[in-house]
């Protein structure tokens, strides 16, 4: 057995969880996510408190176990505070800028044209200041792909360092070349 999915996952107030058939629907404040689970694991809901069980013991069924149990647990915390992936926008001449156009990011990062990214749904972009933007929703991981794909768009690069990052990414710079002696 997983010893992250032994743990059990405390269901906070105003939070509703049922079971239907072999899907788990997650329902609060926020919004509703829905997660199929696995034919090698199973679930059970005892006074605001989830268990997640094995129904076979091999090391796919274990795996598994750890997996189910961490992404019920997002989807409780997601539909209750949500999740906040921040990016950096870095350069060092101050060209590079984000700004909000309705529910739309517009990006200036460099090209010869601004960059226009359309949020999917469940996501809502903010931006604070001019370089530093937000990606808000529900689902932890459309939250990561988005922000990833809008990291995506501009890397840091190795020798200046400016670029889209997230949030506390440390980019390793190269040295440039050095002139003959």
């Amino acid at each position: 057995m997983s010893r992250i999915g032994k743990k059990p996952i405390e269901v906070p107030a105003g939070v509703k969880i049922t079971l239907e058939g072999e899907a788990v629907n997650v329902e609060g404040s926020k919004g509703k996510l829905s997660h199929k689970l696995p034919s090698l694991v199973g679930i059970r809901i005892e006074n605001n408190t989830i268990f997640v069980e094995t129904k076979v013991e091999n090391t796919q069924s274990a795996s598994l176990h750890g997996l189910t149990r961490t992404l019920i647990a997002n989807m409780v915390t997601g539909v209750t505070a949500g999740f906040v992936k921040t990016l950096d926008i870095v350069d060092s001449k101050g060209g590079y800028r984000a700004a909000m156009k309705g529910k739309t990011l517009d990006l200036s990062i460099g090209k010869s044209h601004p960059t226009i990214v359309e949020p999917p749904a469940g996501i809502e972009f903010g931006v604070e200041g001019q370089h530093k933007i937000l990606v808000k929703g529900i689902d932890k991981a459309l939250v990561g792909r988005v922000a990833a794909e809008i990291r995506s768009l501009r890397k840091p690069e190795p020798y200046l360092g400016k670029g889209i990052r997230y949030h506390g990414e440390r980019v390793v710079l190269k040295a440039g070349k050095s002139g003959k002696k």
